[in-house]
Protein backbone atom coordinates (compact mmCIF):
# COMPACT_ATOMS: atom_id res chain seq x y z
CA UNK A 1 0.00 0.00 0.00
CA UNK A 2 1.12 2.95 -0.73
CA UNK A 3 2.90 5.42 2.06
CA UNK A 4 1.90 9.05 3.03
CA UNK A 5 5.11 10.47 2.53
CA UNK A 6 7.86 9.54 0.18
CA UNK A 7 11.85 10.59 0.08
CA UNK A 8 13.39 12.15 -3.07
CA UNK A 9 16.79 13.18 -3.68
CA UNK A 10 16.98 17.32 -4.03
CA UNK A 11 19.53 19.82 -4.85
CA UNK A 12 19.43 22.81 -2.47
CA UNK A 13 20.57 26.13 -2.79
CA UNK A 14 21.07 28.86 0.04
CA UNK A 15 22.24 31.75 0.49
CA UNK A 16 24.99 31.03 -3.31
CA UNK A 17 25.80 27.47 -1.43
CA UNK A 18 24.71 24.40 -2.81
CA UNK A 19 24.25 21.16 -1.27
CA UNK A 20 22.24 17.95 -1.94
CA UNK A 21 20.06 15.86 0.50
CA UNK A 22 16.56 13.59 0.62
CA UNK A 23 13.69 16.03 0.94
CA UNK A 24 10.34 14.03 1.95
CA UNK A 25 7.45 14.67 -0.14
CA UNK A 26 3.45 14.02 0.56
CA UNK A 27 2.72 11.04 -1.72
CA UNK A 28 -0.05 10.81 -4.54
CA UNK A 29 -1.60 7.93 -5.88
CA UNK A 30 -4.45 7.41 -8.15
CA UNK A 31 -7.55 5.72 -6.76
CA UNK A 32 -10.47 4.49 -8.85
CA UNK A 33 -13.46 4.07 -7.19
CA UNK A 34 -15.72 1.47 -8.43
CA UNK A 35 -19.90 0.82 -7.14
CA UNK A 36 -21.14 -2.49 -7.53
CA UNK A 37 -18.18 -3.21 -9.44
CA UNK A 38 -18.55 -0.86 -12.09
CA UNK A 39 -16.12 1.90 -12.43
CA UNK A 40 -17.34 5.42 -11.60
CA UNK A 41 -14.51 7.35 -10.26
CA UNK A 42 -10.64 8.34 -10.53
CA UNK A 43 -8.95 10.85 -7.91
CA UNK A 44 -5.70 12.15 -7.68
CA UNK A 45 -5.23 11.41 -3.14
CA UNK A 46 -2.99 10.59 -0.44
CA UNK A 47 -2.98 6.98 0.22
CA UNK A 48 -5.06 6.75 3.16
CA UNK A 49 -8.29 6.72 4.58
CA UNK A 50 -9.49 5.22 1.23
CA UNK A 51 -12.88 3.81 2.43
CA UNK A 52 -13.68 6.90 3.87
CA UNK A 53 -12.68 9.07 0.97
CA UNK A 54 -14.80 6.46 -1.01
CA UNK A 55 -18.18 7.04 1.48
CA UNK A 56 -17.57 10.75 1.59
CA UNK A 57 -17.59 10.76 -2.12
CA UNK A 58 -20.57 8.93 -2.83
CA UNK A 59 -22.03 10.79 0.10
CA UNK A 60 -21.47 14.49 -1.86
CA UNK A 61 -22.92 12.81 -5.26
CA UNK A 62 -26.07 11.75 -3.39
CA UNK A 63 -25.44 7.96 -3.60
CA UNK A 64 -25.75 7.39 0.07
CA UNK A 65 -26.62 8.83 3.29
CA UNK A 66 -26.70 6.62 6.22
CA UNK A 67 -24.03 3.59 6.83
CA UNK A 68 -26.76 1.04 6.09
CA UNK A 69 -26.42 2.38 2.55
CA UNK A 70 -23.39 0.36 2.13
CA UNK A 71 -22.81 -3.27 2.31
CA UNK A 72 -18.92 -3.31 1.99
CA UNK A 73 -16.32 -1.30 1.05
CA UNK A 74 -12.98 -3.47 -0.36
CA UNK A 75 -10.12 -2.97 -1.82
CA UNK A 76 -10.06 -5.29 -5.38
CA UNK A 77 -7.61 -7.54 -5.39
CA UNK A 78 -5.92 -8.34 -8.99
CA UNK A 79 -6.34 -5.16 -9.81
CA UNK A 80 -3.60 -4.89 -12.63
CA UNK A 81 -3.18 -7.20 -15.75
CA UNK A 82 -0.30 -9.13 -13.81
CA UNK A 83 -3.15 -9.61 -10.76
CA UNK A 84 -1.32 -7.63 -8.19
CA UNK A 85 -3.24 -6.05 -5.98
CA UNK A 86 -2.41 -2.09 -5.87
CA UNK A 87 -4.69 -0.64 -3.13
CA UNK A 88 -5.22 1.99 -5.28
CA UNK A 89 -8.65 0.66 -6.59
CA UNK A 90 -11.78 0.39 -3.83
CA UNK A 91 -15.31 -0.90 -4.36
CA UNK A 92 -18.35 0.03 -2.73
CA UNK A 93 -21.12 -2.21 -2.57
CA UNK A 94 -24.71 -0.97 -1.76
CA UNK A 95 -26.79 -2.88 0.32
CA UNK A 96 -29.85 -3.97 -1.29
CA UNK A 97 -33.01 -1.76 -2.18
CA UNK A 98 -30.30 0.85 -2.21
CA UNK A 99 -31.38 3.05 -5.57
CA UNK A 100 -28.40 4.42 -8.10
CA UNK A 101 -28.95 7.41 -9.53
CA UNK A 102 -28.32 7.45 -12.98
CA UNK A 103 -26.20 10.17 -13.49
CA UNK A 104 -23.46 8.34 -10.77
CA UNK A 105 -23.53 5.42 -13.50
CA UNK A 106 -23.78 7.24 -16.73
CA UNK A 107 -20.54 9.16 -15.89
CA UNK A 108 -16.79 8.42 -15.36
CA UNK A 109 -15.21 11.27 -13.96
CA UNK A 110 -11.26 11.89 -13.50
CA UNK A 111 -11.01 13.91 -10.57
CA UNK A 112 -7.46 15.56 -10.22
CA UNK A 113 -6.40 17.01 -6.79
CA UNK A 114 -7.15 20.50 -7.39
CA UNK A 115 -10.62 20.07 -9.14
CA UNK A 116 -12.90 17.87 -8.13
CA UNK A 117 -15.94 19.05 -10.51
CA UNK A 118 -13.95 18.19 -13.72
CA UNK A 119 -16.10 16.19 -16.00
CA UNK A 120 -19.37 17.58 -15.04
CA UNK A 121 -21.96 17.97 -17.89
CA UNK A 122 -23.07 21.00 -16.58
CA UNK A 123 -23.66 22.90 -12.90
CA UNK A 124 -26.67 21.48 -12.28
CA UNK A 125 -25.54 17.88 -12.23
CA UNK A 126 -23.66 19.11 -8.95
CA UNK A 127 -26.79 20.42 -7.29
CA UNK A 128 -27.71 16.86 -5.88
CA UNK A 129 -30.60 16.68 -4.24
CA UNK A 130 -29.43 16.20 0.03
CA UNK A 131 -30.43 13.69 2.31
CA UNK A 132 -29.71 16.17 5.42
CA UNK A 133 -30.66 19.59 4.59
CA UNK A 134 -29.04 22.08 6.89
CA UNK A 135 -31.72 22.16 9.66
CA UNK A 136 -30.00 22.89 12.76
CA UNK A 137 -32.61 23.07 15.44
CA UNK A 138 -32.11 25.22 17.54
CA UNK A 139 -29.61 27.27 15.09
CA UNK A 140 -25.94 27.24 16.08
CA UNK A 141 -24.77 30.36 17.40
CA UNK A 142 -20.44 30.65 16.95
CA UNK A 143 -18.94 33.69 18.17
CA UNK A 144 -16.20 35.22 16.33
CA UNK A 145 -13.58 34.64 18.89
CA UNK A 146 -14.42 30.93 18.55
CA UNK A 147 -13.88 30.98 14.79
CA UNK A 148 -10.94 32.79 14.94
CA UNK A 149 -8.99 30.11 17.29
CA UNK A 150 -9.88 27.52 14.92
CA UNK A 151 -7.02 28.22 12.53
CA UNK A 152 -4.33 27.62 14.71
CA UNK A 153 -5.83 24.04 16.29
CA UNK A 154 -5.84 22.84 12.52
CA UNK A 155 -2.79 23.86 12.23
CA UNK A 156 -1.17 22.32 15.24
CA UNK A 157 -2.76 19.32 13.98
CA UNK A 158 -1.27 18.57 10.40
CA UNK A 159 1.12 16.44 11.07
CA UNK A 160 1.83 15.42 7.44
CA UNK A 161 2.05 19.18 6.47
CA UNK A 162 5.04 19.66 9.39
CA UNK A 163 6.95 17.21 7.34
CA UNK A 164 6.21 18.44 3.16
CA UNK A 165 4.25 21.38 3.83
CA UNK A 166 2.38 20.01 0.75
CA UNK A 167 -1.16 19.05 2.13
CA UNK A 168 -4.51 20.41 2.48
CA UNK A 169 -6.57 19.92 5.53
CA UNK A 170 -10.22 19.75 6.47
CA UNK A 171 -11.55 19.39 10.00
CA UNK A 172 -14.80 19.31 11.93
CA UNK A 173 -14.92 21.60 15.31
CA UNK A 174 -18.23 20.95 17.83
CA UNK A 175 -19.70 24.19 17.96
CA UNK A 176 -17.69 24.56 21.58
CA UNK A 177 -14.63 24.62 19.45
CA UNK A 178 -13.65 21.19 20.27
CA UNK A 179 -11.36 19.52 17.49
CA UNK A 180 -13.77 16.49 16.47
CA UNK A 181 -11.55 15.07 13.35
CA UNK A 182 -8.57 16.34 11.22
CA UNK A 183 -7.99 14.81 7.60
CA UNK A 184 -4.87 15.68 5.17
CA UNK A 185 -4.65 15.18 1.94
CA UNK A 186 -2.78 16.25 -1.51
CA UNK A 187 -6.53 17.43 -2.42
CA UNK A 188 -8.53 19.52 -0.25
CA UNK A 189 -12.26 17.73 -1.76
CA UNK A 190 -10.61 14.56 -1.07
CA UNK A 191 -9.68 15.59 2.63
CA UNK A 192 -13.36 16.98 3.28
CA UNK A 193 -14.52 13.50 2.21
CA UNK A 194 -12.07 11.61 4.05
CA UNK A 195 -13.97 13.46 6.78
CA UNK A 196 -17.26 13.04 5.62
CA UNK A 197 -17.17 9.21 4.91
CA UNK A 198 -15.60 8.56 8.56
CA UNK A 199 -18.42 10.21 10.20
CA UNK A 200 -20.61 7.66 8.13
CA UNK A 201 -19.12 4.97 9.27
CA UNK A 202 -19.27 5.85 12.68
CA UNK A 203 -23.06 6.72 12.47
CA UNK A 204 -22.75 10.38 12.84
CA UNK A 205 -24.64 11.74 9.84
CA UNK A 206 -26.10 14.66 9.40
CA UNK A 207 -23.19 16.85 11.33
CA UNK A 208 -25.85 19.33 12.08
CA UNK A 209 -23.93 20.97 15.47
CA UNK A 210 -20.26 21.13 13.34
CA UNK A 211 -18.33 23.79 12.18
CA UNK A 212 -16.33 22.33 9.02
CA UNK A 213 -13.10 24.44 8.39
CA UNK A 214 -10.84 23.68 5.42
CA UNK A 215 -6.82 24.87 4.48
CA UNK A 216 -7.66 26.69 1.31
CA UNK A 217 -10.01 28.11 -0.61
CA UNK A 218 -14.01 27.79 -0.36
CA UNK A 219 -14.99 26.04 -3.64
CA UNK A 220 -18.43 25.21 -4.78
CA UNK A 221 -17.55 21.78 -4.28
CA UNK A 222 -16.94 21.96 -0.95
CA UNK A 223 -20.10 24.22 -0.35
CA UNK A 224 -21.77 21.45 -1.70
CA UNK A 225 -20.14 18.43 0.73
CA UNK A 226 -20.74 20.66 3.31
CA UNK A 227 -24.31 20.74 2.37
CA UNK A 228 -25.09 17.23 1.85
CA UNK A 229 -23.33 16.20 5.12
CA UNK A 230 -25.64 18.46 6.66
CA UNK A 231 -22.76 20.82 8.00
CA UNK A 232 -24.56 24.02 8.83
CA UNK A 233 -20.83 26.00 8.89
CA UNK A 234 -17.93 25.95 6.66
CA UNK A 235 -15.50 28.70 6.96
CA UNK A 236 -11.84 28.54 5.38
CA UNK A 237 -8.97 30.56 5.40
CA UNK A 238 -9.08 31.56 2.14
CA UNK A 239 -11.61 33.07 -0.68
CA UNK A 240 -14.75 31.63 -1.50
CA UNK A 241 -15.79 31.80 -4.93
CA UNK A 242 -19.01 33.12 -6.72
CA UNK A 243 -20.90 30.40 -6.90
CA UNK A 244 -19.83 28.58 -3.76
CA UNK A 245 -21.35 31.72 -1.63
CA UNK A 246 -24.78 31.26 -4.41
CA UNK A 247 -25.12 27.72 -2.82
CA UNK A 248 -24.81 28.62 0.41
CA UNK A 249 -27.48 31.62 0.23
CA UNK A 250 -30.07 28.86 -1.41
CA UNK A 251 -28.94 26.36 0.75
CA UNK A 252 -28.87 28.17 4.41
CA UNK A 253 -25.03 27.43 4.82
CA UNK A 254 -23.15 29.69 7.04
CA UNK A 255 -20.19 30.25 4.89
CA UNK A 256 -17.00 32.06 6.42
CA UNK A 257 -13.66 33.44 4.02
CA UNK A 258 -10.61 35.05 4.89
CA UNK A 259 -10.81 33.45 8.57
CA UNK A 260 -7.63 34.81 9.94
CA UNK A 261 -6.67 35.78 12.97
CA UNK A 262 -9.49 37.95 14.48
CA UNK A 263 -10.01 38.96 10.80
CA UNK A 264 -12.84 37.01 8.59
CA UNK A 265 -15.62 37.91 5.81
CA UNK A 266 -19.45 36.44 6.46
CA UNK A 267 -21.21 35.79 3.17
CA UNK A 268 -23.84 33.99 4.11
CA UNK A 269 -26.06 32.29 6.70
CA UNK A 270 -24.73 35.64 9.14
CA UNK A 271 -27.41 34.15 11.65
CA UNK A 272 -25.58 31.62 12.71
CA UNK A 273 -22.66 34.11 13.33
CA UNK A 274 -23.17 36.01 16.93
CA UNK A 275 -21.95 39.57 15.95
CA UNK A 276 -23.18 41.19 19.00
CA UNK A 277 -20.12 39.23 20.28
CA UNK A 278 -18.00 41.66 18.01
CA UNK A 279 -16.82 45.21 17.84
CA UNK A 280 -18.65 46.60 14.38
CA UNK A 281 -16.06 48.03 12.65
CA UNK A 282 -17.20 47.59 9.21
CA UNK A 283 -19.77 48.14 6.80
CA UNK A 284 -21.95 45.33 5.83
CA UNK A 285 -22.86 44.58 1.85
CA UNK A 286 -25.45 41.89 0.58
CA UNK A 287 -24.78 38.91 2.11
CA UNK A 288 -20.82 39.93 3.17
CA UNK A 289 -19.87 41.23 6.55
CA UNK A 290 -16.16 42.35 6.53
Amino acid sequence: MGRVTERRRTIRIRDGAVSTRPDTLVAEEPLEIRLNGKPLAITMRTPGDDFALAAGFLVSEGVIGDRGDVRSIVYCAGATAEGVNTYNVVDVGLAPGVEVPDITLERNVYTTSSCGLCGKASLDAVRTTTRHPVADAPPLRIGPALLSALPDRLRASQRVFDRTGGLHAAALFSESGELMDVREDVGRHNAVDKLVGRALTDGRLPLSRSVLLVSGRASFELAQKAVMAGIPVLAAVSAPSSLAVDLAAETGLTLVGFLRGPSMNVYAGEHRIALDAAQPTGTVSGDAVS
